[in-house]
């Protein structure tokens, strides 16, 4: 009779759960916050034409939205309360749920280096969706605090009179919109670098679509 040790070397490899990756809640706020983030960015382009911060760099009309200042503004502002409001709902859930400590931590700059030299060299394993690697967590709660610091700043610079403390900490006016501009920066970096995540593994994609 073949030993307990015997059957664990011939024993076929463990094969991820079925079943459920992302519940509805996920997807629904995933989605919308990816909506409202676009929607802002995209705004805010056209907002930064109108005052741009560094003179000889503006953005294309072409990939802005709102037409002129006026136009960006209200799209600007439709889509922060969208971005808030929906993110503070993503983040209860996620913390009332314990999804944000099972998905995101522990997470350390050797785990993170470890984790991105494998991608680069092709060796980073995606057989499981639910289990994030390294690398993932450090993006998920990097965009998560980009995102923080763009409504802040954002206020800042918005009711900089209302919120006085805010637009000190930002180092002031100008210095609160050259952070809105380099968080805004940072977000269409992630979304870059995500596009290209999600093309390389399409499988990710569906699972936001379809929960699995």
């Amino acid at each position: 009779m073949a030993t307990p040790h015997a059957l664990s070397k011939t024993a076929p490899p463990v094969m991820p759960k079925s079943g459920t990756i992302h519940p509805v809640w996920v997807r629904v706020t995933h989605w919308l916050n990816a909506l409202a983030a676009i929607l802002m960015m995209l705004s805010g382009w056209r907002i930064y034409d109108a005052s741009p911060i560094f003179k000889s760099f503006t953005f294309p009309p072409a990939i802005t939205l709102g037409g002129w200042l006026g136009g960006a503004l209200q799209w600007h502002f439709a889509a922060m309360w969208l971005l808030v409001f929906n993110g503070l709902l993503y983040l209860a859930l996620n913390l009332a749920s314990g999804r944000f400590m099972r998905k995101f931590l522990p997470v350390s700059p050797r785990a993170v280096l470890h984790d991105f030299i494998a991608a680069l060299t092709g060796k980073l394993s995606h057989a499981d969706l639910r289990v994030y690697n390294a690398v993932q967590k450090f993006a998920y709660l990097f965009v998560v605090c980009d995102l923080i610091v763009l409504v802040l700043s954002g206020l800042a610079i918005w009711k900089s009179v209302q919120f006085p403390l805010l637009r000190e900490l930002m180092g002031g006016y100008d210095n609160a919109r050259i952070v809105h501009f380099c968080a805004m920066s940072l977000m269409a970096a992630f979304i870059a670098v995500h596009l290209v995540m999600v093309a390389l593994v399409p499988r990710s994609l569906l699972a936001m679509l379809r929960g699995r």
